[in-house]
Parts: structure tokens; sequence; C-alpha cells
């Protein structure tokens, strides 16, 4: 499904009316291509800390242009702020304001980045000031940029430093056009785990992976982005979707295993399929879901257990399989999909709200469980994705749904496959139990 009114309003007369008349002009956003350069133009790296001298001298050796002090009306590619130092409210001021002067020479499509350390985790008030005001100024900042341009924040945890590995690899997603969509939100490095990958064009090269509901849909991208990234794949979905289930299959070069993920048997059928194939299991994303909205007061007893058994309740009893086999014991990696409903509800979906947020809880639990034996598991949660599923709202709330965030536009189903298939890879060894929202940034609880 694509959205006529952006590609209209993005160029030409379109743009021209879309001006005079007051009217929103969602950017074209750069999406990630193979071969594509990390971003486009000078990146600043602002900051007075030892980590912001040794990040620059990181990003140097990635053959970036880097620069120290702003050149006035250069056009940038990026801004890095690095507030990893933070001891209280007033020292936000001199870096933050000495950086605003050079938010209008951000290009299109520019990314606006922090480095800092999470409130929760110094017992001083006025630190933990600081550290959270950095939380409201990335998120107010991602709704002032334009272009196409955003604002994200990497939270170090105590003792993680700005060239950590997984804290390097949080920083070039969300330098990369892989980010596209990822707008206002943190990602937390907890330790100093992961391995920046060798191939940055085949980042998941050697690795297992299984994709659930993987027929159709945001499904089937995270197949093709997961096989582009050198994945060797198993993709499961209902018998129903079985010729689906073959097409995609048979585009990346993996394997379809026909399965009803809500039987209690499912995470031993998919360990049985990957050990008899591979050896083991590597990757396990959870994309399988369904909605049965309906007003709680019309809720019934089919349309309540239908959706927490197949979004939360599978999940776990799968989970529970591979935490118990030797064969998803090396570095594994759990990504469910979750949603923004889970965050902010959604009228007509309590059930389907309720199971999303049970996934982000089941993955704050889990991270110990993984941690424990070199993994990591995560989840991501899209706001309003381009779908089958979403062509069907009527017009109206349609077009509520892809203007109400700060990008003003839809995602794409890529958008939330590439966050996957990030949290997937070694290098996001150190990033555990964490929620990814992929969103575009909602104006409205989120």
């Amino acid at each position: 499904m694509t959205d006529t009114y952006t590609r209209l309003v993005s160029k030409g007369l379109g743009k021209d009316v879309a001006q005079r008349l007051g009217l929103p002009q969602p950017a074209v956003l750069r999406r990630y291509e193979p071969g594509q350069a990390l971003v486009n133009g000078p990146v600043l790296v602002q900051g007075s800390t030892a980590g912001a001298d040794e990040l620059a001298a990181t990003l140097l050796s990635w053959n970036l242009d880097v620069r120290r002090h702003a050149v006035p009306r250069e056009k940038l590619g990026a801004i890095i702020l690095v507030l990893d130092a933070l001891a209280a409210p007033e020292d936000l001021e001199k870096p933050v304001l000495a950086v605003a002067f050079s938010l209008r020479d951000l290009g299109p499509s520019a990314r606006f980045v922090t480095l800092s350390r999470p409130a929760g985790e110094t017992g001083n008030p006025a630190g933990a000031a600081a550290r959270q005001g950095v939380d409201g100024l990335v998120r107010s900042l991602a709704k002032e940029l334009r272009a196409g341009a955003t604002a994200n924040g990497i939270l170090l945890a105590d003792g993680v430093t700005t060239t950590s590995p997984s804290a390097l690899a949080a920083l070039r997603f969300f330098l990369s056009g892989r980010s596209a969509f990822v707008d206002g939100q943190f990602l937390t490095v907890s330790t100093g785990e992961g391995t920046l990958p060798g191939d940055a064009e085949k980042p998941l090269a050697g690795k297992v992976a299984a994709v659930t509901g993987a027929a159709r849909g945001i499904g089937a991208a995270i197949a093709r982005t997961l096989h582009r990234d050198g994945a060797t794949l198993i993709l499961v979905d209902i018998p129903a979707a079985g010729d689906h289930l073959a097409s995609v299959a048979n585009e990346v070069h993996g394997t379809a295993l026909q399965l009803d993920i809500s039987r209690e048997d499912a995470g031993k059928r998919i360990l049985e399929h990957a050990v008899q194939r591979h050896g083991r299991l590597d990757i396990m994303v959870h994309n399988a879901g369904i909605t049965r909205d309906k007003l709680l007061a019309n809720m019934d007893h089919a349309r309540w257990n239908s959706v927490l058994n197949i979004n939360i309740a599978a999940q776990l009893r799968i989970n529970e399989a591979l935490l118990a086999s030797e064969h998803f014991s090396t570095s594994p990696r759990i990504v469910s999909v979750a949603s923004t409903s889970g965050i902010a509800g959604n009228r007509g979906q309590t059930n389907y709200a309720a199971s999303k947020g049970g996934v982000m809880g089941m993955v704050r639990a889990s991270a110990p469980l993984l941690a424990a034996r070199g993994g990591s598991i995560n989840a991501v949660a899209p706001g309003f994705i381009e779908t089958d599923m979403t062509a069907r709202i009527p017009f109206a709330v349609r077009e509520v749904g892809r203007r109400l965030n700060a990008l003003q536009q839809g995602g794409l189903p890529t958008d939330v496959a590439e966050a996957i298939a990030f949290l997937a890879s070694d290098a996001a060894g150190g990033i555990n139990g964490d929620i990814l929202r992929v969103c575009g940034q909602n104006l409205v609880g989120a």
C-alpha cells in the first residue's frame, strides 16, 4: 500500500499547494539501501568529555567527515551530542545551546543523536534530574525537526562507554537509513557486550533465524531483510497461508514450516525443524499476531482468548522450549513484535493492547534468562504501518493515523524489519530487555 498524498506533496505543484494551504508536508524518508553512505554530509560531535573525544576519534576511523566545532551554514548529515557526565540540570545549558545554532544546518533526513546515562542509575537527585531532562529534550526536538530528520538517544548504563560495541552499533543504526521511521526514541546499552559486525552488509551471516507470521506483510518484510543481512531462514505460518509462505520461503532461499503457533508443542516443532536442517537455532523472531477488535463492553470469550493465546501465550510457550534446549544456547537472540497500542492503548483493542503490553512485560522479565547464556531479548513496537490490514481502515481514520506522528506519515513494513534485524545482530548484544518504538514518534500517548 502506498501513501499517495506524501508523493503528491513532496515536490512540484503539489508541494506549492500544500505550502499555501498549510497542509502537512511529509518528507520522503531516506531508507537504507546496500552500499548507501551512513550519513549525507559532515557529522558534528559536540561535547567536552573524554567520551566525546573517544567517540569522535572512532567516527573518524569509519571514514566519516567529523567536526568538533560547527562551521556556520555548512549542511550537516548529523549532530551527535555527548552528555555522558551530567551531574546537575545546569550542566545541560552549555552543550545544548551550543548545538542549537547548528540545527538549521541539518540536511534532509539528517540525524540528531544524544549519548547520555539512565536517570534511574544514580541516587543523586540533581544528577537524575539532568539525565531525565535529556529524555524531554530529545522527544521535544524530534517534534521540531523537519525534512525527514530525526532525533533519538542512546542511554549508556554506568560503566558503559561511548565506544562500547553496542553503543557504537546503536549509533550506527540511528545514523543510518535503517532507522528512517524511528524518531524520539531511546535505546539502553546495559552492558559492554556486543561486537561490531565484520561485514556491515551481512551482519547476520552464518545465523539461523526463525520468523513466525512470515507469509505476508511485516513478517515477509522481516524475512527479506534478515535474508539480505545474511541469515538462513525458517519461516513459520499457519497451514491456510501455505502458498504465500512457500512463495516467501523460495524468494529468500529459506524453508517453510506450516504450523499453528498456538499448539502446545510449537516450540518443540520449530526446534526440531531447525536442528534437522541446520543443527541449531540462533534467532527467534515472534511476529505472528492477530486482532479481534471489539469494545470491552461487547467483548466475548472467543475474541479475548484467541488474541491473548496467539499474541503472548504462544510466545511464552515457545520461549520456554527454546531456553530448555541446548540447540538455542550460543548467543541466542529473541525479538518480539509488540505495538504502540500496548503502550498508549487504542479504542476497541483492549484484548490486543493487553496482549502487546504482555509482550513487553515478558521481554523485560526474560532479559536475565537470556543474559545468563550470553544472549538477549528485545521488542519492537510499531505504530501506524502501511499494510493490507491498515489499508482496510476507513479513509478518514487511516489519514489521521498516518499524519498523527512527528514524520506525518505511515511507516513501511521494512522499517519494522530493519529494527528487528539490528536487535537480532550480535552487534546489539549489549541491548537487552528493551522496547524500541518504530512509530515516527506518535504525537499522542507515545
